[in-house]
């Protein structure tokens, strides 16, 4: 987990606005560096480079980068409402995050920025002809980079926004956090496999949202200077109000700025985020795995390909037994597969009750991940498929399809059918 200061700077560097302002800087640096250097340059230098062009340049610049952005800033916003209707809204996200659309849209902007505050600095007079060399390298920058966005550009609306494109954005997501959590399965603290110790002082939350970071650092700086041991009572994605308790600490007459320090440590939010919530990603997916199956869009093929992404986010699990303790005052509990679990597959199998081929796929997914770690996925997975052939049974089956789901059915004593 990073700090709630690095948090801020993670989510602030994200913004488009920040990469816009870079271009005026730098457009800004030119007209100042222009103003420095034109004395020292020759005048005949503006002739032989042909910078008495610039104006025109920047004229070009300024008119066609304006519709340039907004026609690309259409492109994606269309983008982003097929996310939210054929995937889901929290898939969107992921696309208005997406880097390359960041920096096109802010080249795009940056070099309308660039041109205005030239043409301005131009007409003002603010350097003289031989000023106007300095400007001119300038603005070749600017045009040479404004060309390798266009190509970027047009590679990337081949598959932004489409169906499969949310879906390899999402199970990137989801496999990312849960590979940074398996590497660091107690956020750097001390397991704490049961309940915390009853005794001490409660720290309930004091706002409503979704638990987004956790300041071990913050921690465990705040454990070592109370001379206490802290029992983290939640985990990044976990939905809190107030009243409910957000950790636990071993001294039993902490004041209320004690408690508030120990508070801030812990970030909540309106939303939940996919970084630090391996849990997320799963649900995300599974959600329009959901809506693929609706009667509105009857898509079982969707729902299946998200079941073999499932099986690959699940399969990368790894037990850690020797993972570093570097806050050792801060216990944290661990995330548990039968969440993990549950979060993807409960849902499939409700509302793929009915669908054959989408109910054989699943169990055999859950048949793979049992043969593949039988002592951490066995217990989950043959729940899970016991509880999908109850749903399949109250479906309108008929008996050799439901004689046929359950061969498929995870086998403890010979499990490893083949996944196809």
């Amino acid at each position: 987990m990073i700090s709630r200061y690095a948090l801020f700077l993670r989510e602030f560097l994200k913004k488009v606005w920040v990469r816009v302002v870079s271009f005026a800087i730098l457009a800004v640096l030119a007209a100042v560096l222009a103003r420095l250097l034109s004395p020292y340059l020759p005048p005949e230098l503006a002739l032989q480079t042909g910078s008495e062009a610039v104006s025109q340049l920047l004229g070009i610049l300024t008119s066609s980068m304006l519709a340039v952005t907004t026609f690309s800033l259409s492109i994606a916003v269309s983008a982003f409402a097929a996310a939210a209707g054929s995937a889901t809204p929290r898939a969107t996200v992921l696309l208005q995050q997406d880097r390359t659309t960041q920096n096109v849209l802010a080249t795009f902007l940056g070099a309308f920025l660039f041109g205005l505050v030239g043409l301005v600095a131009l007409h003002a007079e603010f350097y003289d002809a031989s000023g106007k060399v300095v400007v001119f390298l300038f603005t070749i920058v600017v045009i040479g980079l404004v060309v390798v966005a266009l190509i970027r550009w047009i590679g990337h609306l081949m598959q932004f926004g489409r169906m499969g494109d949310t879906l390899d954005r999402v199970e990137r997501a989801a496999s990312d956090a849960l590979m940074r959590r398996l590497e660091n399965p107690f956020l750097g603290g001390r397991p704490l496999p049961n309940a915390p110790p009853p005794q001490g002082t409660c720290i309930a939350a004091e706002d409503t949202g979704y638990i987004q970071n956790i300041d071990m650092k913050a921690l465990q700086s705040c454990a070592e200077s109370l001379e206490v041991e802290v029992f983290l009572r939640c985990l990044p994605g976990n939905f809190v109000t107030p009243g409910r308790p957000l950790l636990g600490a071993t001294a039993i007459d902490l004041d209320d700025e004690q408690m508030q320090k120990l508070r801030r440590a812990i970030t909540i939010g309106s939303r939940r985020t996919f970084e630090d919530d391996p849990r997320f990603g799963l649900i995300v997916l599974t959600e329009i795995a959901s809506r693929a199956l609706s009667p509105a869009v009857n898509d079982p093929g969707t729902a299946i390909d998200i079941l073999g992404r499932h099986a690959r986010i699940l399969l990368r699990w790894r037990t850690r037994e020797d993972a570093e303790v570097r806050f050792d005052r801060v216990h944290v509990p661990p995330i548990l597969v039968q969440d993990m679990v549950k979060d993807a597959f409960r849902p499939i199998a409700r509302d793929g009750a009915a669908f054959l081929e989408v109910q054989v796929r699943l169990q055999k997914v859950l048949s793979a991940l049992c043969g593949a770690a039988p002592d951490l996925f066995a217990p989950a997975c043959t729940e899970m498929s016991q509880e999908a052939i109850a749903r399949a049974n109250a479906a309108p089956l008929i008996s050799a399809e439901l004689v046929a789901l359950r061969s498929a059915a995870p086998d403890l004593h010979n499990i490893d059918p083949p996944l196809t």
